[in-house]
C-alpha cells in the first residue's frame, strides 16, 4: 500500500482525492500497488470540500507521518510551499507538485536537495499534457533546437473571442472573470507571468538554464484592441501570447509575449482555453503537444500520473532530465539581442505631413517597413498599422522611445512581436 498525503485541498486536490478513489481499479493495476490517500492538509475546516478523506490543518501531520510515502504539495505560491517541499524530501518523502511558481524560483536548489528522492511535477506545465515527459524522457536523444507554446488558456480564451466576437478587451477579461478562467486580480495571467514560470520550468529541462523570471522579457496582452486583431486578420496572421525558448550557437533566447503567428502554423490553430506546445529536436524535428491546460481534472491527471509513475518504481528520473551538467554550458541571451519582424501601432493626429516625419525616424534607426494600414482613431485621429522586416529588439525600442515623444503622437505606441 502507497500512503500519499495532499498538501492544499483546493480544487486540484479534491480532483486528486478522487480520482485516485474513482479509478482505483485501474490505478492499482498500472501502479503494481494500492494507492490511498491518508491525510490532506487544508487552511481552514470549516470549509466544506467534495472529498471523504481525512482533514487536518497541521502540515506535519504530513510531513512526520512515518506511513505517508509520496506528498502532494498543492498549496499555491513560492516561499511556504519551498519550506515544505524542503521538509517532505529532507525527511525521504517523494514529492508531487504542481506549483510552478515554487519551480520557477527554486527547482535548481530542489534538484540539488531531491538527488535520488523521487520528484515529479508533470502537472506544473500545460495541466493535463505531459510536456515534461516528453522533454525529459521522449526526446531525450535530441538536442532542442526551439520550443514555442501557448501556455496560459485564459489569454487564448480571450484572444480567441476577441478574434471571433469583435469584443473589447475589457469586456472579455470580465467575463473570463466571471467563468472562473481569470482570478480577481488578472494580472498573473493576462501580465504574462503565469506563461514565463512554465517557459523557465521547460528551459532547465531542455537546455539547463537556470534563469529567474527576472531575468527574461515578459509582456502580457493588456494593450491589444480590435485595430490589432483587423491588422491581424488582413495580413493572414493570428494573435497569441507566447513563450519562446530558442538556442542560437551557446545562447538560448526566452521570451513571453503576444505574438503574430501565421495561420498556416500549427500553433496558431489552438484556440479557447487549450494549451499546446510545439518543440523542434535536432533529429526529431517538430512535435506538438496540445490538450487542457488548466482544470481541476486535467492538472489532477497529471498530478496522479507522477503518483503512478513513483509507486512503480520508488524513484524518479533526475528531476531536471540531468545528472551532470549539459556539455557546452549555454548562457541567457540579451533581450536586447533578440531579432524579430515587428507590428506597431502609432496613434497620430491625422493631419499632412505626419507620416512622411515617421518615416524618416524609421530610416533613421535602420527599420524597414514592410506594409502599412491606416485606421480612423478618435477626436481626428488615425492610427498607423505598421509591420517591419527583422530588427533587434534594441533599435525598434530606441525607435518607439523617439516616437512616443513627438508632438503629433498621441499614445504610447503599441509594439507587437511576429514569429
Amino acid at each position: 500500500m502507497i500512503k500519499v498525503g495532499i498538501i492544499g485541498v483546493g480544487t486540484v486536490g479534491e480532483s486528486v482525492a478522487r480520482i485516485l478513489e474513482e479509478n482505483q481499479d485501474v490505478i492499482s493495476a498500472r501502479a503494481g500497488a494500492a494507492i490511498e490517500v491518508k491525510k490532506g492538509i487544508v487552511r481552514t475546516l470549516e470549509k466544506k470540500r467534495d472529498v471523504d478523506i481525512p482533514l487536518s490543518t497541521d502540515v506535519n501531520e504530513v510531513l512526520e507521518d512515518p506511513e505517508i510515502d509520496i506528498v502532494v504539495e498543492l498549496m499555491g505560491g513560492v516561499e511556504e510551499p519551498y519550506k515544505v517541499v524542503t521538509k517532505a524530501l529532507r525527511n525521504k518523502k517523494a514529492v508531487v507538485t504542481a506549483n510552478k511558481a515554487l519551480l520557477a524560483y527554486h527547482r535548481y536548489e530542489l534538484a540539488e536537495l531531491a538527488k535520488d528522492i523521487a520528484f515529479e511535477y508533470e502537472a506544473s506545465v500545460a495541466g493535463g499534457i505531459p510536456i515534461i515527459t516528453a522533454l525529459r524522457d521522449g526526446l531525450s536523444a535530441n538536442h532542442i533546437e526551439s520550443m514555442m507554446g501557448i501556455m496560459n488558456g485564459t489569454c487564448n480564451y480571450m484572444l480567441t473571442k476577441m478574434r471571433d466576437e469583435g469584443v473589447a478587451y475589457d469586456a472579455i477579461l470580465k467575463e473570463a472573470q466571471n467563468l472562473g478562467y481569470a482570478e480577481a486580480d488578472p494580472t498573473f495571467d493576462v501580465g504574462g507571468y503565469d506563461a514565463a514560470h512554465k517557459l523557465l520550468i521547460l528551459a532547465s529541462i531542455a537546455y539547463g538554464i537556470d534563469a529567474k523570471p527576472e531575468d527574461i522579457l515578459i509582456e502580457g496582452i493588456e494593450r491589444i484592441t480590435q485595430d490589432d486583431i483587423a491588422f491581424a486578420k488582413e495580413f493572414g496572421y493570428e494573435i497569441k501570447l507566447l513563450g519562446i525558448a530558442k538556442k542560437e550557437g551557446s545562447e538560448v533566447e526566452l521570451r513571453v509575449h503576444a505574438a503574430l503567428v501565421k495561420k498556416e502554423e500549427m500553433i496558431a490553430k489552438i484556440d479557447g482555453v487549450m494549451n499546446g506546445i510545439s518543440v523542434v529536436g535536432d533529429k526529431v524535428g517538430e512535435t506538438l503537444y496540445y490538450g487542457p491546460g488548466a482544470g481541476g481534472d486535467a492538472t489532477a491527471s497529471a498530478v496522479v500520473a507522477n503518483i503512478i509513475d513513483i509507486a512503480r518504481s520508488g524513484k524518479s528520473t533526475p528531476m531536471l532530465g540531468f545528472d551532470r551538467p549539459m556539455e557546452g554550458k549555454l548562457t541567457l541571451k540579451d533581450a536586447d539581442e533578440i531579432s524579430s519582424k515587428y507590428y506597431l501601432r502609432i496613434n497620430v493626429n491625422d493631419k499632412a505631413g505626419v507620416l512622411a516625419k515617421l518615416t524618416k525616424i524609421f530610416e533613421a534607426n535602420s527599420i524597414s517597413i514592410e506594409t502599412m494600414l491606416q485606421r480612423p482613431g478618435e477626436s481626428a485621429s488615425a492610427n498607423l498599422l505598421i509591420s517591419t522586416h527583422c530588427a533587434k529588439e534594441r533599435d525598434i525600442q530606441k525607435m518607439i522611445g523617439e516616437i512616443e515623444v513627438l508632438d503629433f503622437v498621441n499614445k504610447k505606441p503599441v509594439m507587437i512581436r511576429i514569429v
